[in-house]
């Protein structure tokens, strides 16, 4: 059929972009049925991810009008003019992209290290930024950058960022918020200039530091509807292996001291006894609920879990929370007795992963032991999810 753009609204758009998010461009993608873009890109105003306009058009038409569903690729009479008009019409950025520079974008063009030494500094000033509650504009960081790096676009810089992301995540650091890791075959450059320059930046540890350590005090949550999320995937690491030299120069696993704010850990505990207890008495099952027992209170802290629950049968559910202040594909630490009891407990085990704690709590959960859903470092019992 012929779309009839005009009925799409910013709000039918954002919940397209919050979609594209969540599911990651390959998946969403798939889930609508369209190509990769190669000339024009909105930039999603929560996160500055730049999408691919006609399936973001097309995923947002079903939202606006759900009775006739999304777009199909073909349906797009006018062609990409007239999404990039409409998108424009209702106030996005929609940036054009060439192909060649998409290709470039797409990592085919290595970085010089003089190019990845600008890039990272730039990174870590807006880390700090973020971290001390500073606003920042991460366009108006990209568009800097432009003439300083030999002919990028703002899709590479953007790219570019994502890899260093996953760089942050190695090496046990916070990230910012909406630069998704993307593993990248510089890895190795990467993390050499990731760890010279943190030796460079005293405001980012002592900010990193401030962040991980901050008690935190339990929420009062009006909306459990939304409280929980869908788990992000695991992606396979392509990059090279992380250079040992890299990994000691840094020199706190900022990571591995926020597993240890108990405080923080408290309260994301007590976050998923409330869930249960509302999601027990959402079915009508009262008894159930005011049995949910925060058994890390109530008899410590060793057993292997956190939070006893029930199914609606009666079932015991045993739940790890993991609480971090940061994003959902934040790694996170488990201990040999966690590990041991997932595999003892199978489908009765939870792992419940807070994130974006201070912020507005949220969490995903997955059933079963940690190994089936993340990368575990042998040494450390560090969980990923890439």
């Amino acid at each position: 059929m012929s779309a009839n753009l005009s009925a799409l609204t910013r709000e039918a758009v954002m919940l397209a972009l919050a979609e594209f998010r969540r599911l990651g461009r390959g998946a969403f993608l798939q889930r609508y049925g369209f190509g990769e873009a190669r000339d024009y890109f909105v930039r999603d105003p929560v996160s500055g991810l730049l999408c691919d306009s006609k399936a973001i058009a097309g995923a947002a038409y079903g939202h606006a009008r759900p009775q006739e569903g999304a777009l199909a690729a073909s349906a797009f009479s006018g062609g990409v003019a007239t999404v990039v008009r409409r998108l424009r019409e209702l106030n996005f950025d929609v940036v054009a992209v060439g192909h060649h520079e998409a290709a470039e974008d797409a990592g085919r063009r290595d970085w010089s290290p003089a190019e990845v030494d600008l890039l990272v500094a730039d990174y870590l000033q807006m880390l700090t930024m973020e971290l001390t509650g500073q606003a920042y504009s991460k366009s108006a960081r990209r568009r800097a950058l432009l003439p300083l790096l030999d002919r990028r676009s703002e899709a590479a810089i953007e790219f570019k960022h994502r890899n260093v992301s996953a760089v942050m995540n190695r090496l046990g650091l916070p990230r910012i918020r909406g630069y998704l890791p993307a593993e990248n075959a510089q890895t190795s450059l990467l993390m050499d200039v990731v760890g010279r320059q943190l030796e460079l930046q005293p405001a980012l540890d002592s900010a990193a530091e401030a962040a991980v350590e901050r008690p935190a005090v339990p929420v009062e949550v009006t909306d459990f509807a939304s409280a929980r999320a869908d788990a992000p995937a695991r992606r396979p690491r392509t990059g090279e292996p992380a250079a040992a030299y890299a990994r000691r120069a840094v020199r706190r696993d900022y990571l591995e001291r926020e597993s240890r704010n108990r405080s923080l850990g408290a309260a994301g505990e007590r976050f998923i006894v409330d869930f249960e207890r509302w999601r027990l008495l959402s079915q009508g099952l009262g008894q159930l609920a005011d049995r949910v027992e925060h058994v890390a209170q109530t008899k410590g802290d060793g057993l292997g879990y956190d939070v006893l629950s029930f199914e609606a049968d009666g079932t015991a559910r045993y739940i790890e929370v993991k609480t971090t202040a940061f994003s959902e594909e934040t790694p996170f630490y488990v201990t040999s007795n966690e590990l041991s009891f997932a595999r003892e407990t199978l489908d009765r085990f939870r792992l419940c992963r807070v994130f974006d704690f201070r912020t507005g709590p949220r969490f995903y959960e997955l059933p079963g032991p940690f190994e089936q859903h993340f990368l575990l470092d042998p040494a450390t019992y560090r969980a990923s999810l890439s």
